[in-house]
């Protein structure tokens, strides 16, 4: 059965959830943990991202890793933390965190693509739908070798396998955080379509 698209939420709730999750969202923890590793502003090589993909290219994983997760937990923990409130604040600090990522104020909103957050947020909702996007990224992954495809089509899954849980205004959630997460990755787009994206495991 599916749940009726009403939000049930205030709007001066909701809105306070959204900037919550903003806020949080847009701590750059991929260019603080690079400065105090003392490996200078990940801005400035690769594709200039803050996100784990771009940290990685410093040739430091941990510091990778660690921003991975930290970029996922903001997510997770804005989702926690509203949902003491009410399912629907959890949706909206999702959304905010999401965004909060993307395009940080503090950063001239230039931020991540928004793949970690996106799978954090995700944990914090609906949790079976993180296991899908896992087994969908491994399978492609392994399959083509190109994260960024992996990805992508893991995000197109996502909200399908929500929609079967029944969780309907989380999967209309997470089908507009993909096509966003599309509109991010347009330049992988275009390079798998050239047939110059770089795979998994080149230097």
């Amino acid at each position: 059965m599916l749940e009726p698209l009403i939000i049930t939420g205030s709007a001066a709730g909701i809105f306070a959830a959204l900037v919550f999750g903003y806020l949080l969202g847009s701590i750059p923890f991929g260019l603080l943990l690079t400065r105090m590793a003392g490996l200078g502003d990940v801005r400035s090589i690769g594709s200039g991202n803050i996100g784990a993909t771009n940290v990685l290219r410093t040739g430091n994983k941990k510091i990778a890793a660690a921003t991975l997760l930290c970029d996922m937990l903001k997510g997770t923990i804005a989702v926690l933390v509203a949902a003491y409130f009410g399912r629907d604040y959890a949706l909206a600090a999702g959304l905010g965190a999401f965004l909060g990522h993307i395009f940080p104020v503090w950063l001239g909103f230039k931020g991540g693509k928004g793949v970690a957050t996106y799978l954090g947020i995700l944990l914090g909702l609906a949790w079976p739908g993180a296991l899908v996007f896992a087994a969908v990224w491994i399978v492609i992954a392994l399959l083509t070798r190109y994260s960024s495809l992996s990805a992508m089509i893991a995000c197109i899954i996502v909200p399908l396998s929500i929609l079967y849980l029944g969780l309907t205004k989380t999967a209309l959630l997470f089908a507009v955080l993909t096509l966003i997460i599309f509109i991010k990755h347009r330049a992988n787009i275009e390079r798998l379509l050239s047939g110059t994206e770089t795979k998994i495991g080149s230097k």
